[in-house]
This record gives structure tokens, sequence and C-alpha cells, in this order.
């Protein structure tokens, strides 16, 4: 069986993000100025991706190499792939 790869180095990434939603929660709270809401709001959904791109990065590199490699489901696994971009579109 496979095992999944690590993904604790997005840990640190994760709590900013989450410090920076309640960040964003306090400034609707206390009435900011709406420019800068987004702004945060913004930054959050950056960070997001980032967290998003490295997790889909270490899949290809570790789960979906070692299925081409191994011939373990290549099909299950391109199909897979297919559907996870088909809900990306946005």
């Amino acid at each position: 069986m496979n095992e999944h790869p690590c993904h604790c180095r997005e840990l640190p990434r994760l709590n900013r993000v989450s410090g920076q939603l309640e960040g964003v929660k306090r400034m609707i709270e206390t009435g900011r100025y709406c420019p800068d809401i987004l702004m945060q709001l913004r930054a959050i959904r950056a960070a997001i991706r980032k967290v998003e791109s490295s997790i889909l990065q270490k899949h290809l590199q570790h789960c979906v190499a070692q299925a081409m490699r191994n011939d373990e489901g290549a099909e299950v696994k391109i199909e897979e792939l297919k559907q996870l971009f088909e809900r990306y579109e946005d």
C-alpha cells in the first residue's frame, strides 16, 4: 500500500492564513475601509493558492509518478487528474 506524501511543511502557511482570516473578521467587526478588507482577502486567496499548488505538485511528483512507474492504476490516476482539473475552473 502506498503512503501519502507528508504535507506538514504547509502547516505554518495555513496557520498564517488562519491568522489573516481572524484579522479580516476583526476588520469587519471594527468597520474598516472596504478596500483594506478586500486587499487582505486577496492576500488570503493567494496564500491558499500557494498551499494548493504545493500539494498538487507533491501529488504529481509522488502519487501520480509512483502509479505510472509501477503501472499501478495509471488509468485511474489519469482519470483522477482530469476530474481534479475540471474542478479547478475559476
